[in-house]
């Protein structure tokens, strides 16, 4: 199992992402990392509970081929992702350059702002159909339950290119989250 090296990361946030995109290290093989479907983060079987190493190791998370890998500058290890390897934990309300918006916090401090930073659709996983929004190198976040029904509360009706129905419009953007039949 290959052992990541991190030093020069402290807490990071958002604004500080290392250029993980511009690094080409080789393929080490697989580590014993699982991010569960609920947005846990696990090390040889056992919780990482220091949410500190979550965001930090977050920050190095790529995406490629349908994989996920944690990419230093010298070595890139293989994880597993049962789901979306972010979660949505609080929103609000915010004022852009575009008109009201949907400001998302994940649990690793990462924030988006819905028809800016990211999109939202909603996806099923294991027959449960469930909200995503996107991500940096096209990863994908869950919306908690919590911050989705909130959420509920600001639909409004939505015309699409994907069709008519309930949605959210955030920085002038329309998202069709529930299709009329």
């Amino acid at each position: 199992m290959a052992n990541i090296e991190l030093k020069g990361f402290s807490e990071a946030t958002s604004s500080s992402l290392p250029p993980v995109h511009d690094w080409n290290p080789p393929f080490c093989g697989d580590m014993d990392m699982v991010i569960k479907a609920n947005g846990e983060w696990f090390h040889e079987g056992g919780k990482i509970k220091r949410s500190a190493m979550v965001t930090v190791f977050s920050r190095i998370l790529w995406f490629e081929k349908g994989e996920h890998f944690l990419v230093t500058p010298v070595e890139k290890v293989r994880i597993q992702v049962e789901d979306a390897p972010f979660l949505v934990t609080t929103w609000q309300w915010v004022s852009t350059e575009s008109g009201r918006a949907i400001e998302l916090r994940t649990q690793t401090d990462d924030v988006l702002v819905l028809g800016v930073d990211c999109d939202i659709w909603m996806d099923s996983f294991k027959n449960e159909e469930r909200p995503y929004v996107s991500m940096r190198y096209g990863m994908k976040a869950l919306v908690g339950r919590n911050v989705f029904y909130g959420l509920v509360e600001s639909l409004e009706r939505v015309v699409t290119a994907k069709g008519e129905g309930m949605g959210l419009i955030s920085a002038g953007k329309s998202y069709l989250l529930m299709q009329e039949e």
